[in-house]
């Protein structure tokens, strides 16, 4: 028997505690036997002492334990099970396309996904703009789509990892969301509990991203690189840039439009194909079913070629409730905001030079967030048909007649404001600016 004060003293003294300790205190998460200001405390001794790599692994696990451990042997499945995780940013729709792409290849992906967080959006979100597409569906449900179909991309259920549910809550504030033990906790518990084989992890860095600068970029991967493979799951990260936005896009239906033109081959933009590319090789070697990254490349790049993934895509819709015909009428089933208009430089912006010199990207987010594509509270309701498109890159050259952005708006008023806050979030030079790389560093548990 433990006393949780005593635990909270122990980290906040700077002591490792023990494995017992940690289980201790996370099934009071559980129970509710601890209270929200012991939560507090231990969260902000966390935060200033850190955690050494055998307390994370214990965290991870313990939190993992507080609720249901997905099983999959039963299904006999003939692929392995493999999953991805982004730490967040802005117009990141890797996971759609990702997943088709990895069942297309004889994986199986139970993606278990997120809504929108602050500026940045979440999976859940773009795929609830899809009409009667079902992102909680029965456990039975679930389990068979992947069987049938190798992916399925829903929400998280209150079973899994409900310490983490509790956790967070009391982090987000306390202002200690940003403790990379506490984050790896977070992250990995969740993917432990969905009982996959390997796990490839998109840590995101730049000034759309929670890691701001590569330093804490690398040792948030490092982290959770090295506590999943101390849990028992192989996984390796890429360390990807978000200094702009990813896609041409940002907002719930607009990304779901370009994720289906990118599964079509209508048009893929370069740092979405390089990054999605690499995310899924990692996953395919993962999980045996590419020798290396260049077989793995030449897989993917087949799957996209002859349609299957988009197939995959299509397939996965229609079996958890959505229409049947989303890739062929995908303009009727996601309709954009009414009020459509470009957003161009001002004079002034362009008397400064002509190149996009540097992109506010949080500040892009901020404006989807601000036209109703995000949550300022909990409780509100998103409208899926609003968000940006067309957006401009580092390194491009934009004039009078070359708009920054397409802005999707519900009224003029919504239209007006996003336009100054995307106007303001770009930045010029009369100099030549090297393109941004996509990729920065891999980090692997070999």
């Amino acid at each position: 028997m433990y006393l949780p004060q005593e635990i909270i003293r122990h980290k906040r003294d700077g002591a490792a505690l023990s494995r017992a300790e940690i289980e201790f205190f996370v099934a009071g998460l559980t129970s509710g036997s601890i209270s929200e200001s012991q939560i507090s405390a231990l969260a902000m001794a966390i935060y200033f002492q850190g955690m050494t790599m055998p307390e994370r692994v214990a965290l991870t696990e313990a939190m993992r334990d507080s609720g249901q451990v997905l099983q999959w042997h039963d299904l006999a499945l003939d692929g392995p099970v493999l999953d991805k995780h982004s730490t967040g940013g802005v117009g990141d729709v890797v996971s759609l396309m990702l997943g088709p792409i990895v069942a297309a290849c004889g994986g199986y992906v139970p993606m278990i996904s997120g809504r929108g967080l602050g500026h940045t959006g979440g999976t859940l979100d773009k795929m609830d703009a899809i009409p009667n597409y079902q992102t909680l569906p029965s456990d039975t449900q679930f389990r068979q789509v992947v069987k049938d179909v190798g992916v399925a991309i829903i929400g998280q259920t209150g079973s899994l990892a409900p310490a983490d549910k509790r956790f967070y809550a009391t982090r987000d504030i306390t202002a200690t969301v940003e403790s990379v033990p506490l984050i790896t906790a977070s992250i990995l518990s969740k993917k432990l509990a969905a009982g996959l084989d390997g796990l490839v992890l998109d840590v995101k860095c730049g000034n759309g991203a929670i890691m701001s600068d590569l330093t804490r970029a690398e040792e948030l991967a490092a982290s959770l690189v090295s506590v999943a493979r101390g849990a028992g799951l192989r996984t390796s990260a890429l360390i990807t840039d978000m200094n702009q936005v990813l896609a041409r896009s940002a907002g719930n239906a607009v990304e779901v439009r370009e994720a289906i033109a990118y599964l079509k081959g209508d048009y893929r933009s370069a740092n979405l194909h390089e990054i999605t590319v690499a995310l899924t090789a990692e996953m395919l070697v993962q999980g045996g079913l590419a020798a290396n990254l260049v077989e793995a490349r030449q897989k993917v790049e087949t799957v996209l070629a002859n349609g299957k993934a988009a197939e995959k895509f299509a397939t996965m819709v229609a079996a958890l409730g959505g229409p049947s015909d989303l890739l062929e009428r995908t303009e009727a089933h996601l309709p954009l905001a009414p009020v459509a208009r470009p957003v161009f430089a001002t004079e002034e912006q362009l008397a400064e030079g002509a190149t996009i010199a540097q992109i506010a990207t949080r500040q892009l987010g901020i404006a989807v967030v601000a036209l109703g594509g995000g949550r300022q509270r909990s409780e509100d309701v998103l409208n899926y048909q609003v968000g940006l498109d067309a957006i401009v890159q580092v390194g491009e050259q934009v004039d009078t007649q070359t708009p920054l952005a397409m802005v999707y708006a519900a009224d003029e008023a919504a239209w007006q404001q996003a336009a100054a806050t995307v106007q303001q979030a770009f930045h010029f030079s009369a100099e030549k600016v090297a393109r941004l790389p996509a990729i920065y560093r891999r980090i692997s548990d070999a």
